[in-house]
């Protein structure tokens, strides 16, 4: 999809989910995030002070989860912290150097939008338009941009700097995206989302 002519210096680079443990062969191990990993790497890299980098924390134990996330790290034990070596929490290192200036927001869910200061801080420094990146489309991404949406902020996402775990779930979801919420959201490349900036000199 081709960029219109509103995106402005008002937006910010929401980089969900990169880390160590979606990178390595831990249970939740996303093959995927690798290949996208030089393409958001360059993204990060062009706007590394307009990025924040959100972190999946899993719980302690399962008891030290919420409701029926108890059921789910019951399922994952594996994948709680008093299990999980702490580096594996962090980003992968390729994209860890870039803190600072980058930011990062931690998060219990899949969600970054229910405590409410990640949006109380883009609301306090103008921002209205959202260039998304990172994984996984039908799940943490899904919830970051359905969270944008709801909140008002238009988005964008460069499809080859998003990953999935299944190439079936992962092309479902860019296929709800084009349909479904096409006035709130489009599609694009790294590389177009580059040129669009050259052009408008952002």
């Amino acid at each position: 999809m081709v960029l219109d002519r509103e995106l402005d210096c008002r937006w910010a680079h929401i980089c969900v989910d990169m880390q160590a443990l979606f990178a390595e062969e831990t249970d939740w191990y996303a093959p995927w995030l690798k290949r996208v990993l030089p393409a958001v790497e360059m993204l990060v890299e062009r706007s590394a002070e307009r990025t924040i980098f959100t972190r999946f924390v899993p719980p302690e134990t399962p008891a030290h989860a919420v409701g029926a996330w108890q059921d789910y790290y019951r399922r994952w034990p594996d994948m709680t912290r008093e299990k999980l070596p702490p580096e594996l929490i962090d980003l992968t290192p390729p994209l860890k150097r870039f803190v600072p200036p980058a930011r990062t927001f931690d998060k219990p869910i899949y969600s970054p939008w229910l405590a409410g200061n990640l949006h109380g801080f883009l609301q306090s420094a103008g921002i209205t338009t959202l260039v998304v990146s990172g994984g996984e489309t039908d799940v943490c991404v899904l919830a970051t941009v359905l969270g944008a949406i709801d909140l008002g902020y238009r988005v964008i996402l460069p499809l080859d700097a998003l990953f999935g775990s299944a190439d079936a779930t992962h092309d479902a979801m860019i296929g709800i995206y084009r349909s479904r919420f096409q006035v709130q959201l489009s599609i694009t490349s790294v590389a177009q989302l580059f040129e669009f900036w050259r052009e408008e000199a952002i």
